[in-house]
């Protein structure tokens, strides 16, 4: 974009815009003239262009545009049917010992027959 001064002098905006983006800008805000965050060595901390994902992701709620994806908590049927590790050893060894019962059982009745 070419713009005439006062005094008749032709300035480019563009290349001006382009040859100082990473400049800092006069302001308290602590970014350049892009827009990304920068620390007090002027080193980018946050670039613009992952400032716009967030801002995006928050306002639309597009799985797409999320930079992490969010898991989201299991419901309270979910939740009641999910068993922890330790329920499942315990279950595995209460079967264990329903299987020994059995099997003392059974020994123990075919005692009491050859009696």
């Amino acid at each position: 974009m070419k713009i005439k001064t006062a005094l008749g002098k032709t300035l480019d905006m563009g290349s001006l815009i382009a040859k100082n983006e990473k400049m800092r800008a006069v302001g308290n805000m602590k970014v350049n003239a892009r827009g990304d965050t920068i620390d007090s060595n002027n080193q980018v901390i946050v670039p613009a262009n992952e400032k716009v994902a967030n801002s995006y992701a928050k306002t639309v709620g597009n799985r797409s545009s999320h930079i992490q994806e969010k898991k989201k908590p299991p419901t309270k049927v979910q939740q009641a049917t999910q068993l922890t590790k330790e329920d499942l050893e315990i279950k595995k060894s209460l079967d264990e010992f329903d299987s020994e019962d059995a099997e003392i059982d059974f020994l123990k009745g075919k005692t009491k027959n050859n009696e």
